[in-house]
């Protein structure tokens, strides 16, 4: 591999490590205060898994057509309008990888703190993401080496978890099936509820990171292949093992004592293992976060570093060390997300940064349909499977949770569509200026 290039083993780690990773070992506590159905809960994963994998079949044939870094900013800037781009761009820079790193490292620090009442949670994650913004401060192929060691790792564990889940000799009297259930309606009412919606929004956070290889495109090498390939063998792989990984939690520990906690994990390993066991699998799940931290601080730092490729007022965002790392974007990112974790709760900037992100996967997708029609100049090596069926039924399921968020949550959906509206505000001012600095050259 070379030293300036990421390789596609390692372009599938991070997928994977940006998908697991805070969200399914915290989201389902959050899920159980409204769906009490064991089925309800298993296909609300298999659902959430459907939407990753619509998604990432459609960015695939739009990377392989635009091989270049930054995600949803290029395509966006390029399909629909500069403008559009921009906000996708300004979402990623502010909160779209800082929120997700932020919520990882507190949830390591809630894991850690349950078996070391001492430490301080917040000060173990700020110390944490310190530690791995330098290891992806100066060398990509150092960086590429740490990241797939510590995917590796967190895969394994997942693997160990689910099969000892399986052996427990005191598990729960449950079952997957809705004609099993005591109230078997019920398990089908719930699939069609506003409910269920809403706790898509949390599982849909926690497959987040399925289009992570796209945004570090100008990285891996031979893109055009690489990138969709990457993107649909983490996403299938992270899909099949959340739903064992839900289960197994479901499986082991009682819904009340799951129901409303962030450290799910670490309750079910208790279950699992005893106490002192218990506590060991606590902080190797908290090893495991540094996997999702570290992809994170590795890949989100490309999209402002491309629009600062872009933008002349943002061109400080593009400076690299001479080893091609963004540096300056990468130190923003990891004191914007110290920031957050010293001043944020958990549970609703979940909501909140699920929301805003499904806003700009949504307009993504439906650019596929605009790159098809209106830009077949731009034509990749691969195609979308199924296609239009896959990309409609991603926009379907993803309008659906957005518009049950937004009735749920309307707090934490204002709040992403005022970080939308601050992005749209510091574009005409930039765009104002740009013109101004025309006008003055003439």
């Amino acid at each position: 591999m070379s030293a300036r290039k990421i390789s596609f083993y390692t372009a599938v780690s991070v997928v994977i490590a940006n998908m697991i990773g805070t969200g399914v070992f915290t989201s389902l506590g959050f899920q159980l205060f409204d769906i009490q159905s064991v089925f309800g809960i298993i296909l609300l994963w298999v659902v959430g898994g459907i939407i990753a994998l619509c998604g990432a079949l459609s960015y695939g044939e739009l990377a392989s057509a635009m091989p270049r870094s930054g995600g949803e900013y290029h395509y966006l800037s390029k399909l629909l309008h500069p403008f559009v781009g921009f906000l996708s761009g300004w979402v990623s820079v502010t909160v779209g990888f800082s929120v997700p790193v932020a919520l990882s490292a507190m949830a390591l620090g809630k894991y850690v703190n349950e078996v070391y009442p001492t430490l301080n949670p917040a000060m173990l994650g700020c110390s944490v993401v310190i530690l791995i913004t330098l290891v992806h401060s100066f060398n990509l192929k150092n960086s590429a080496k740490f990241q797939n060691i510590f995917t590796v790792l967190k895969v394994l564990l997942i693997l160990f978890f689910i099969v000892a889940g399986f052996t427990i000799n005191t598990s729960q009297p449950i079952s997957i099936l809705p004609i099993n259930s005591l109230i078997p309606s019920e398990s089908w009412k719930s699939i069609f509820s506003p409910a269920f919606a809403v706790s898509l929004i949390y599982v849909s956070y926690a497959y987040s990171g399925w289009n992570a290889s796209a945004y570090m495109a100008s990285d891996i090498e031979n893109p055009r292949i690489n990138i969709p390939k990457s993107l649909f063998w983490g996403t299938l792989v992270v899909m099949i093992l959340y739903v064992l990984l839900n289960f197994i939690f479901l499986y082991t520990a009682p819904i009340n004592e799951l129901k409303g906690q962030v450290e799910v994990g670490y309750i079910s390993a208790v279950h699992i293992f005893g106490t002192k066991i218990g506590n060991l699998m606590g902080m190797l799940i908290a090893f495991l976060l540094v996997s999702s931290i570290s992809s994170m601080v590795f890949a989100g730092p490309r999209v402002a570093q491309v629009m600062g490729e872009d933008l002349t007022q943002l061109s400080f965002l593009s400076k690299k060390n001479k080893n091609g790392i963004p540096v300056v974007a990468t130190i923003i990112q990891s004191a914007i997300t110290i920031l957050l974790i010293l001043t944020s709760t958990f549970d609703k900037v979940l909501v909140y940064i699920g929301f805003t992100l499904g806003l700009f996967t949504f307009l993504t997708v439906f650019s596929l349909f605009v790159m098809r029609i209106k830009k077949r100049e731009l034509s990749g090596i691969y195609k979308t499977f199924a296609y239009p069926i896959t990309p409609i039924i991603f926009l379907l399921l993803t309008g659906w949770t957005l518009f049950f968020t937004m009735q749920g949550h309307v707090k934490e959906s204002l709040f992403g569509l005022a970080t939308v509206l601050v992005g749209g505000i510091v574009y005409f001012i930039k765009k104002n200026e740009s013109q101004n600095e025309e006008k003055k050259v003439r």
